[in-house]
């Protein structure tokens, strides 16, 4: 016997009606896209933004006024939690159409990341569980796209860039991916509650 396994087969309820069934975590779990995107010439630079404030960032991303605000001047990948029932690949052509104007990127992946953390504000007994799906792909040039939604889009050296110049919990996402920032600095900003 290997003992008391809890199985990612959740439902909904307060206890599992069988023992291959669990329920979502106590403090939930987000399932998520985020675009690594380089310049058409080979490059460790990735896209990233600065949202611009203004934009309708709930139904880009999910972000709802206290996470803009959270998110501030940070950078941040293209991304954004799945829809109810949305597939990882239509999230990915959803956030490429919808935040880079590109309806037709070409994408591989996705490559799937799972993480879980104790998130500060939280009373939880369970950690926050993460589903990250990442896409890869390649812009048509080597000038980042313009797209109103952001105040900025730059492709962005990440030697150069340190993890508490990144939004939320995206340096981790660059680092499972094997890009991590390595600038100065040694803390990412507080993930939020």
């Amino acid at each position: 016997m290997i003992g008391d396994r809890q199985f990612a087969r959740l439902r909904r309820g307060s206890e599992p009606t069988n023992p291959t069934t669990s329920v979502v975590p106590d403090d939930g779990m987000c399932l998520s896209v985020f675009l690594l995107i380089r310049p058409a010439a080979g490059s460790e630079r990735v896209l990233l933004g600065r949202i611009d404030p203004a934009a309708s960032w709930w139904e880009l991303g999910a972000l709802d006024p206290s996470r803009v605000a959270a998110v501030g001047n940070f950078w941040m990948l293209p991304s954004s939690q799945l829809l109810l029932f949305e597939s990882p690949e239509e999230a990915a052509s959803r956030v490429a159409r919808e935040q880079l104007a590109a309806p037709s990127l070409p994408l591989e992946g996705p490559t799937v990341f799972s993480e879980t953390y104790r998130r500060p504000a939280s009373r939880s007994r369970d950690p926050h569980w993460d589903l990250h799906f990442v896409f890869r792909g390649r812009w048509t040039s080597d000038r980042p796209p313009r797209v109103p939604v952001w105040k900025e889009l730059a492709f962005v050296d990440l030697a150069t860039l340190s993890p508490s110049e990144i939004a939320r919990n995206q340096g981790d996402v660059l680092a499972l991916a094997g890009l991590p920032p390595r600038g100065p600095g040694r803390r990412s900003p507080v993930r939020p509650a």
